[in-house]
């Protein structure tokens, strides 16, 4: 069985949308309740209790009025929360459970398909408590799918999705990948990436083209009652605020549909594709200098994208290590150019009479070292 999610854009009436934000916050509450009580027993008992969205139904009876499973799942939410603080093989980020807060958490909740309470139509989406809510259903689901689930959230700008869980099962692909057929990409902070035919990933900088649009509705907001710590937030605040979310929508909507654009291009033209593990984090950071264009590139989701759609279609996505020198090597006689270890040195001279771009460089030897580490795993299986 596999799953997969497709998310809509909703156009609630104003009832509906009343009765999504009393959603978010009975969600919001029910978490804080049930953390806080655990909280408590811990420092009474020494142990977790294990609480429900029921216990608190009585005392707060506005509970009753939104879906019962969207508050079961912040249940599941918070158990999950908890098993991921306390496991032996826990990440770093996973800290102990905090509140919700209702200014700053994201506005969303999960639904159970039970019995056809979720179901999608030509031009709307059936919700528990609900009812049939205006969407645009640009794809439809395949006969054999199942709803399991919907989670519906409200973005900052404020507009709703409804992203719709369903499970299949998985077909049988089989594509025998060819392994001659590869391409090699470099990242570059000046286009995404360079291959090793020298092209350009992209020539958009979202950010930087909307960056004086941005600029001008964010100074405009600074001058608003409710820009100030602790101050009264006014409704002209509050309106200028959503026209700043927008933007930022907008750009990471610009950004996302690039993005799957050539992902997709990539993955239907090549069979392997090697890429740097590159940490995009650290790279971002100031002392390289060059934060926001690595941040507006958004290399880190477009190697998301490539590896599933890669291995929906039985190809490759070969990840050489990020400490191979692909940079310095000459890629016609092998040579190692420690100079290249400046970055302002944009092109690479070789004895052997080679001037290529040190992007393109680094490409085919990534290229050529991602097929070696493909190979090879191929020869021990």
């Amino acid at each position: 069985m596999a799953n997969k999610a497709i998310k809509y854009r909703l156009y609630p009436t104003t009832e509906q949308a009343v009765m999504f934000a009393k959603t978010f916050g009975c969600c919001r509450k029910v978490y804080n309740l049930m953390l806080a009580d655990k909280i408590e027993s811990y420092k009474t008992t020494g142990k977790f209790v294990t609480v429900t969205p029921a216990k608190y139904k009585k005392d707060y009876p506005y509970l009753k009025e939104v879906d019962s499973l969207a508050l079961a799942n912040k249940q599941m939410n918070l158990q999950a929360a908890f098993r991921n603080c306390f496991s032996k093989k826990r990440k770093k980020k996973n800290g102990f459970p905090k509140y919700k807060s209702a200014k700053h958490s994201r506005k969303s909740y999960t639904t159970n398909n039970q019995k056809g309470t979720v179901a999608i139509f030509d031009n709307n989406i059936k919700l528990p408590k609900i009812g049939k809510v205006k969407a645009v259903i640009h794809r439809m689901p395949e006969e054999n799918w199942l709803i399991k689930s919907a989670t519906i959230s409200q973005e900052s700008d404020g507009k709703y999705y409804a992203s719709v869980l369903f499970e299949f099962d998985n077909p049988v692909n089989t594509y025998v990948a060819d392994r001659t057929n590869a391409i090699g990409l470099d990242y570059a902070s000046d286009g995404l990436y360079v291959d090793n035919n020298g092209n350009v990933g992209t020539n958009h900088k979202y950010y930087r083209e909307s960056y004086n649009k941005l600029a001008k509705a964010q100074r405009k907001l600074s001058r608003m009652q409710g820009s100030k710590k602790h101050e009264t937030k006014s409704n002209n605040y509050i309106k200028q605020l959503r026209k700043v979310n927008k933007i930022h929508r907008h750009i990471s909507n610009q950004r996302l549909d690039n993005l799957h654009k050539i992902s997709t291009k990539i993955a239907n033209l090549y069979d392997v594709v090697c890429v740097e593990s590159l940490n995009m984090k650290s790279m971002s950071n100031k002392d390289f200098g060059n934060g926001k264009a690595t941040l507006d590139n958004g290399y880190g989701m477009f190697l998301s994208m490539l590896e599933y759609k890669l291995s929906e279609r039985n190809k490759y996505l070969v990840k050489v290590d990020k400490w191979f020198p692909s940079s310095q090597i000459c890629h016609c006689c092998g040579e190692v150019h420690p100079e290249m270890k400046n970055l302002t040195i944009r092109t690479i001279k070789c004895d052997c009479g080679l001037t290529i771009s040190r992007d393109q460089n680094a490409a085919i030897n990534i290229m050529r070292e991602g097929l070696r580490i493909l190979n090879e795993s191929f020869a021990v299986a």
